[in-house]
């Protein structure tokens, strides 16, 4: 009874946080609440699941981002093309090309209400997930002594990621590209959570296995852990100089040589496991798809702009700057004529949206955990800005979900007080965002699309 008692208290917390999260998404959709989704890719890849193959057995439903290959030229199938004839339907198959753990995760839903449910619905519901798991993930940290938060502290950072960022417009979208990092937030969470302290390195592998299979540029995070593994397998320093005497490659060797190689590598054998494990997965789907364990389809995507793919590739040097533009300059355009306020379907810039991540360029203090976390999440933020694309169509920079958690987590270890300013940014990201979530995908005259994604920034003329 005492032991009931004792979950009951715990987990009242998080499902208080998921019912009031799910039930604003939920309320959010409106009248699009039972609607299906015409981009329902996962829908279709959950049912070619659960019929025991991986193309879609036909011509796609729709035009906007599948991919087809041609088994006859082992390449991408002729562009613009999306209807064949019937004799030709073994040569030239249809695929989804995201990865597939949204999809096993409808697989469900699909089973009991067919490929046409209500996906805007589903993924509304599997979002209240997303603040929840990082409210667990703030309580994990301060109850590790990591964190010197106070439980409302963990509940506004929570209820920032939930309404006052672009979680909050992805939550009630339920299309391929938004469901993706709907699905990535609970997992990337969890791995977080697993990671403080290299303490369940099972449990981290696996969740940052799914997240691969989600989206592949979180695997950089396995940084973070091997960091905290090799922190912890520390013996206690020597006196040597201070480290402010040092340059970077000799901290590194300062940090490294106290490392107790017997204690680090099981930590590390069993993080690993399920990765590759996650990796051989993601390599078996690609070789049966598309005869190559390392292409994961992206390139036979029917898509105006597959010239460039082909030129440049999915990730190169190339795309930084029109990125890194989106990114840290993608402002609202005003004009005198309605609504006067109109975004670029590139999206608004991430310090537009949540002001308030810019404090974790301040912090009050530097912990061993922080600069791990600081590092990964640097990386996987370099590994979306060299993407093929910025994120269109969009509110504000989604792409920066592939972080977030890790950016709310940096807020909550950096010690900085959540003063008036910080509270005023929260209130103002609360506005903005609510706004990006009434908006977008409702509102055509308030966004700017570009069919080819040449504008980024106001014209002169407008």
């Amino acid at each position: 009874m005492q032991g009931f008692r004792t979950f009951s208290t715990r987990f009242r917390a998080p499902l208080a946080i998921y019912l009031v999260c799910a039930s604003v998404y939920v309320a959010m959709l409106g009248a699009r609440r039972f609607e299906h989704t015409p981009d329902d890719h996962f829908a279709h890849l959950a049912q070619s699941f659960l019929h025991g193959r991986l193309d879609q057995g036909g011509d796609p439903p729709g035009t906007n981002d599948w991919a087809c290959y041609d088994r006859v030229e082992h390449g991408a199938c002729p562009n613009g093309v999306f209807r064949f004839p019937p004799e030709l339907a073994d040569r030239y198959r249809w695929y989804v090309s995201f990865p597939p753990v949204p999809a096993v995760v409808m697989m469900p839903a699909v089973a009991a209400f067919g490929v046409d449910l209500p996906d805007r619905l589903f993924w509304a519901l599997v979002a209240g997930l997303g603040p929840m798991s990082v409210f667990l993930l703030l309580r994990r940290a301060r109850e590790l002594g990591v964190s010197g938060r106070s439980a409302e502290d963990d509940l506004l950072l929570t209820f920032l990621f939930a309404f006052g960022s672009v979680f909050f417009f992805v939550a009630v979208q339920g299309t391929v590209w938004f469901a993706a990092h709907v699905t990535l937030v609970p997992l990337l969470s969890l791995f977080l959570a697993a990671s403080l302290g290299a303490r369940r390195p099972i449990v981290a592998g696996l969740a940052l296995g799914l997240c691969f299979l989600t989206r592949p540029s979180t695997c950089v995070f396995a940084f973070f852990f091997l960091a905290e593994a090799l922190r912890v397998s520390r013996a206690a320093k020597s006196d040597e100089s201070p480290e402010d005497e040092l340059g970077p490659l000799d901290r590194l060797v300062r940090f490294l040589r106290p490392v107790s190689l017997r204690e680090a590598l099981p930590k590390l054998a069993l993080f690993a496991l399920p990765c590759l494990v996650a990796i051989g997965l993601a390599m078996a789907m690609n070789r049966a798809r598309f005869e190559d364990p390392f292409e994961f389809g992206h390139e036979y995507l029917q898509i105006v702009w597959r010239t460039r793919i082909e030129k440049w590739g999915l990730f190169n040097y190339h795309y930084v700057g029109k990125n890194l533009a989106i990114f840290l300059a993608g402002l609202p355009w005003l004009s005198r004529n309605a609504p006067h306020v109109v975004i670029s379907a590139h999206g608004l810039a991430l310090w537009v949206t949540t002001p308030a991540v810019l404090f974790v360029l301040f912090p009050k203090r530097v912990t061993p955990e922080m600069r791990a976390l600081g590092l990964a999440v640097l990386f996987a933020a370099v590994f979306d800005l060299m993407y093929q694309n910025s994120g269109w169509i969009q509110f504000g920079y989604r792409f920066a979900l592939d972080y977030f958690p890790g950016l709310i987590l940096l807020l909550a270890l950096g010690g900085r007080r959540f003063d008036a300013t910080f509270r005023v940014l929260a209130a103002y990201a609360l506005v903005v965002n609510t706004y990006g979530a009434v908006t977008f995908d409702r509102v055509p005259s308030a966004y700017f699309v570009d069919g080819r994604q040449d504008v980024f920034f106001q014209p002169d003329g407008s």
